[in-house]
């Protein structure tokens, strides 16, 4: 229950995030009189392929809940046999598809830096656009970060019990809900103004 308060206070965070990105966007105007905006040339394949990987990684999660709930902490046959995985592997290749997320976005920031001069100071659509993506980035890295201790918990307990169960799966809970909130940025960052 408490994860599912602390939630909200974070969908209310990025409510307000999505609030300043519309408010900014609907008052910046260029100098011929239209919208200034988006300001820099977004990669949108790179973009498109990492919001693929980030909404696959939530089905992987969703496959180590599964066997969190059916005490299958590891694999009892090949890592190629997919169907013998455990939680492990399942949390595993979530942290993997999450860190390549991270390493996608950061390779975005750097080719806007780069390429456009897009800064944080540059621009109002800079300030805006490494915020709202930014504090993402964050969430996602404590989502990572999230899943290291659970893995961490697969080895020091001695045995599997409901309580680490519920640990791997309110880590869940939080990663699918980082998941919802970059559909929405990658719709209104990436797809609004196509």
């Amino acid at each position: 229950m408490g994860t599912i308060v602390w939630l909200s206070s974070e969908l209310m965070f990025f409510a307000a995030l999505f609030a300043m990105f519309f408010t900014i966007r609907s008052v910046t105007i260029g100098q011929d009189g239209q919208h200034a905006w988006p300001g820099a040339e977004l990669d949108l394949p790179l973009s498109a392929f990492n919001t693929t990987i980030l909404v696959l990684s939530s089905v992987t999660c969703q496959m180590g809940v599964f066997k969190a709930e059916a005490g299958k902490v590891g694999r009892d046959g090949s890592i190629f046999n997919v169907a013998r995985w455990g939680l492990r592997e399942w949390y595993v290749l979530t942290f993997l598809m999450g860190a390549y997320f991270v390493g996608g976005q950061i390779f975005e920031y750097y080719n806007l830096v780069t390429h456009d001069g897009l800064t944080l100071s540059s621009s109002a659509y800079g300030s805006v656009f490494y915020m709202t993506t930014g504090f993402h980035g964050l969430h996602v890295t404590g989502g990572l970060i999230a899943f290291l201790f659970v893995l961490g918990r697969t080895y020091a307990a001695k045995r599997w019990t409901h309580e680490q169960a519920t640990s791997a799966i309110v880590v869940s809970y939080y990663w699918h809900f980082v998941d919802v909130v970059w559909i929405g940025l990658f719709g209104v960052i990436y797809l609004l103004d196509l």
